[in-house]
């Protein structure tokens, strides 16, 4: 067995030992038992699974050893939630109960639907080895613009379409400036996901937001090319909505990469057969993306010689009105208890 392998089995055989301490000192509350469950077994964030997701980087042997030790893992903790709650059920009613009264509901919480789908974004690229980053929403316009090749009569420059604070300052368009920032911070290889909240000066109605997120992600290194820019979005593609997806790239323009493409995928709700969704077209936009164009490298004082990377950048918001079925983006801005309560389980 690898060392990382082994380290990993170990850690699971910590975590059994941790979670059984932690059931038996919790056997008469269900809701610790709940949250207990959650915390270990969760399908997204559960610690047993986190340390399972580390399962496609291990030799084919040191992977079968880690998913043998895992589903033994599993399998304890099931047993133990099951016993204490089977206990905690047969526990006699406090004397003068009136077990006919409903219990009073309270709200426990849900993480918002834009969080679960950037955590799961970022959690996908991970596997390719990206790293999340994050950067002011304030920014200057070198940095959201000079410096990602926008020309200076570009129409994204005007104060009609973006929130200019001052001379020189606006509240960031995209995510993209962090890509200056990181580039400028560090040398390459650069392999980083950006997700955050950007402004433009849009109608807020069904399918618009004036605040509004979006993720990118920046790979910079010797020999990146445009295969491996395929790979990666046909991967997150397939892992993020499923494995039979087809992706399609269209030719596009972006002033910070070039060449640039417009990537498609079939319609998840009718599986490419046409629909209202998709416009009775069978694709949907996910994301544009491209290889990054050497200018921006020679603003940043990457060597574009030397070096070569590839963005892309996506809607967040579309992309959780796409995974949850959300029809109006508006629901997305709204405290509205009824709407967050659906996903209080999606975690």
């Amino acid at each position: 067995m690898s060392a990382k392998a082994a380290d990993l089995v170990a850690a699971l055989a910590g975590l059994e030992r941790e979670a059984e301490e932690r059931i038996h000192a919790a056997a008469r509350d269900g809701e610790a038992l709940q949250r207990l469950r959650t915390e270990y077994l969760g399908r997204k964030a559960g610690r047993v699974t986190g340390i399972l997701r580390e399962l496609p980087a291990l030799p084919p042997e040191a992977r079968r050893e880690l998913g043998q030790a895992g589903n033994q893992a599993k399998a304890r903790l099931e047993q133990l939630l099951a016993e204490a709650e089977a206990a905690l059920a047969a526990r006699p009613a406090a004397a003068g109960a009136d077990l006919t009264m409903p219990a009073r509901r309270q709200w426990r919480g849900a993480l918002h639907p834009v969080t679960l789908v950037v955590d799961e974004i970022c959690d996908i690229f991970r596997e390719l080895g990206l790293t999340r980053v994050v950067g002011p929403e304030a920014e200057s316009e070198r940095n959201n613009f000079t410096a990602l090749n926008f020309p200076p009569g570009h129409p994204a420059l005007d104060a009609q379409d973006s929130f200019y604070l001052g001379p020189g300052a606006l509240l960031r368009t995209h995510t993209s400036p962090v890509q200056v920032r990181v580039m400028e911070a560090y040398r390459p290889p650069i392999r980083v996901t950006i997700p955050g909240r950007c402004y433009r000066r849009d109608p807020f109605d069904a399918s618009h937001s004036p605040v509004f997120h979006q993720v990118e992600g920046l790979v910079v290194d010797e020999g990146i090319n445009l295969v491996d820019l395929k790979a990666a979005i046909t991967f997150f593609a397939r892992r993020f909505l499923s494995p039979g997806v087809t992706v399609r790239f269209r030719p596009s323009f972006f002033p910070f990469t070039e060449p640039s493409a417009e990537v498609d995928v079939s319609c998840p709700q009718c599986d490419g057969s046409g629909c209202p969704v998709c416009k009775h077209t069978g694709f949907m936009e996910l994301l544009g993306a491209g290889m990054v164009d050497p200018a921006v490298f020679e603003a940043v004082g990457v060597d574009p010689e030397r070096f070569t990377g590839w963005a892309f950048g996506m809607g967040l918001d579309r992309a959780a009105m796409i995974r949850y079925g959300i029809p109006d983006i508006r629901m997305l801005f709204e405290a509205d208890m009824r709407f967050h309560a659906q996903f209080v389980d999606a975690a």
